[in-house]
């Protein structure tokens, strides 16, 4: 029911588009034939609103895989160097928390191992809402930052690279089958907040799947055998996004992006210095104002890598206010 009420709210607006152009035409011809200046521009503005709804109604179609409507996890691991990337790994981590606190999504964190000195070794976000993972999905890969260290005496520029990978909350209703014999399960004690008893108690979860190399943690209640279940839950999402990936035609390479992280694997660079600049490397979008983009506006690149995705090429999709 809820597909079949997502379509048939599409086809409504294909309709009343087609209904509004319709009426708009007629308008426009009729004070052509009066000389009314007043009236064509009345019309002329109701023709831009509609081409604003009607790009609307095109963005909504790069939605529409199978599992785009679902809830959907990140994950977030910084690489190599130390607290440089695991503060750049933090600052990712908010740029999320952000984009989804813009949207109205509920966020909760699964998992968060901080780093030594400063920023996070590595992060699960859980983001509930619509198409939670379906405009997220285009995320998975390395990003670069490029900036004076915070961290450097000296005030020297570096380079740091974390990883991101997303993958989709599926159901019950989605049976993926494990064999218990390919799962090594670690428990060990929670790291950062939570409280004495999650603290003090081995019962964060860590399951590998030995066959794929999968590696889940969940430490966000003080029950193991309540992370062990979530944890579970979110192998089973990654094994399904997996099978999702090598179904889609337009699909990018993912093993590429899931290599090393580091130079040549990246998806998108934020500059800071000498220039300010953030530039996906897929489809060419840009953005001169990278604090806005890590505050959570993300919402350009997302498009347009979605539409790059659908299309096969990079596509390019005006913004939509």
């Amino acid at each position: 029911m809820r597909e079949r009420t997502k379509l048939s709210d599409a086809i409504d607006v294909v309709k009343t588009i087609e209904s509004d152009l319709s009426d708009v035409l007629e308008i426009m011809e009729l004070s052509e034939m009066d000389n009314d200046e007043a009236m064509y521009k009345e019309a002329e503005d109701s023709l831009k609103a509609m081409a604003k709804k009607a790009k609307a109604a095109e963005l909504s179609t790069l939605l529409s895989g199978e599992a785009d409507g679902m809830d959907t996890f990140i994950e977030i691991h910084s690489g190599a160097g130390g607290t440089e990337s695991q503060d750049w790994a933090s600052m990712l981590h908010r740029m999320y928390m952000r984009w989804a606190e813009r949207r109205g999504f509920k966020v909760e964190t699964m998992q968060y191992m901080p780093g030594e000195e400063a920023g996070v070794k590595s992060a699960t976000l859980q983001i509930k809402g619509e198409d939670a993972f379906g405009w997220l999905k285009t995320e998975s890969g390395v990003h670069r930052l490029v900036r004076i260290s915070p961290f450097d005496s000296n005030a020297r520029r570096h380079t740091s690279f974390a990883s991101v990978w997303v993958y989709p909350v599926i159901d019950d209703s989605i049976e993926v089958d494990i064999n218990e014999g390919d799962l090594k399960i670690d428990t060990y004690r929670a790291s950062g907040a939570g409280g004495q008893h999650v603290n003090t108690t081995d019962s964060a979860v860590r399951i590998t799947h030995k066959p794929t190399g999968i590696v889940v943690q969940c430490q966000n209640d003080r029950s193991q055998h309540k992370n062990r279940a979530t944890a579970m839950k979110m192998l089973k999402a990654r094994m399904y996004e997996e099978e999702l990936r090598k179904r889609e035609e337009a699909a990018q390479d993912t093993h590429a992006t899931k290599t090393d992280i580091g130079w040549g694997h990246q998806i998108r660079s934020y500059v800071l210095q000498p220039y300010q600049m953030v530039k996906d490397l897929r489809t060419g979008e840009e953005s001169s104002q990278p604090d806005k983009v890590l505050d959570g506006d993300l919402d350009a690149f997302m498009t347009a890598a979605l539409a790059a995705r659908l299309e096969g090429s990079a596509g390019e999709i005006e913004d939509i206010e």
